[in-house]
C-alpha cells in the first residue's frame, strides 16, 4: 500500500469511527501497517488538514484520534443545531426521534435495541436541535436517562399536545419504526408547508 492511499484510507476510517475515534494500534491492525507508520501518517494528515485551511482537523482524546471541527466554526454549528427541519434531519435522527416520540420515556439502550445501531450521535443531535430532552432517570442498574421530546418538538411539528401524534394503522402489530417515521417526514413537510404558504405574500409584497 502506497502512503497516499494509506492517509486517504486513514481519513475514512476516523470519518467512520465518528466520536469514538481510533487508537494508531486500531488503525495498524486494520490496514496491516506498522503503528510507527500509521502514526506518522496520522500526524502528516494533521498538518495537511491544517495547511490547506480545512474545516476538519484530526485530534487526539484519550488516546484515540478522531475527526473535529474547528472551534473558530462553532458560531454557524450552532445556526444549523438550532433550525430543525426535515432538510437538517437525517434519516437515523428521524428513526431515533420517532422512537423517542412514541414511545418516551425511554433510553438510549431501548432506542438502539429497536433501531439495531448506536444513536448516541442522533441524540446529541436532537437534544443540540432542542427536540428531546433528559425527563428522567430508569429504575435500572446504572440508572440509564430517560429521554422524551420538548415543546420545541410540539412547535416544530404542529402539534398541540403528544395526543395529535400521527397515529400508525395498527397499534398491534408489533413494530412500527418504518411508518412512524414517514408519518413524522409528513407531518413535518406538512408543517413547514403552511408555514412556506404564510411567508409567500409578505415575500411577493417585498418583491412588488
Amino acid at each position: 500500500m502506497d502512503y497516499k492511499s494509506l492517509k486517504s484510507i486513514i481519513e475514512g476510517l476516523l470519518f467512520l469511527a465518528g466520536e469514538d475515534g481510533l487508537s494508531a494500534r486500531q488503525i495498524a491492525e486494520i490496514t496491516e501497517q506498522r503503528t510507527e507508520l500509521v502514526a506518522e501518517t496520522m500526524e502528516e494528515l494533521r498538518e495537511e488538514l491544517a495547511s490547506q485551511g480545512r474545516g476538519l482537523q484530526v485530534v487526539q482524546i484519550a488516546g484515540n484520534y478522531r475527526l473535529a471541527t474547528l472551534p473558530e466554526h462553532a458560531p454557524y454549528f450552532e445556526r444549523l443545531a438550532y433550525s430543525p427541519s426535515r432538510a437538517s434531519l437525517s434519516q437515523a435522527a428521524l428513526e431515533t426521534l420517532s422512537i423517542i416520540a412514541y414511545r418516551q420515556p425511554i433510553t438510549r439502550v431501548e432506542i438502539e435495541e429497536i433501531r439495531g445501531v448506536k444513536s448516541e450521535r442522533a441524540i446529541h443531535t436532537l437534544t443540540n436541535k432542542d427536540l428531546i430532552q433528559e425527563v428522567g432517570r430508569a429504575e435500572a442498574v446504572g440508572r440509564p436517562i430517560l429521554y422524551g421530546t420538548t415543546k420545541s418538538f410540539l412547535e416544530t411539528f404542529g402539534l398541540a399536545s403528544l395526543k395529535e401524534l400521527p397515529e400508525p394503522a395498527a397499534l398491534d402489530s408489533g413494530d412500527h419504526l418504518e411508518e412512524e417515521t414517514q408519518l413524522l417526514f409528513d407531518k413535518l413537510d406538512t408543517r413547514q408547508l403552511t408555514i412556506d404558504e404564510v411567508e409567500q405574500p409578505k415575500m411577493e409584497y417585498e418583491e412588488s
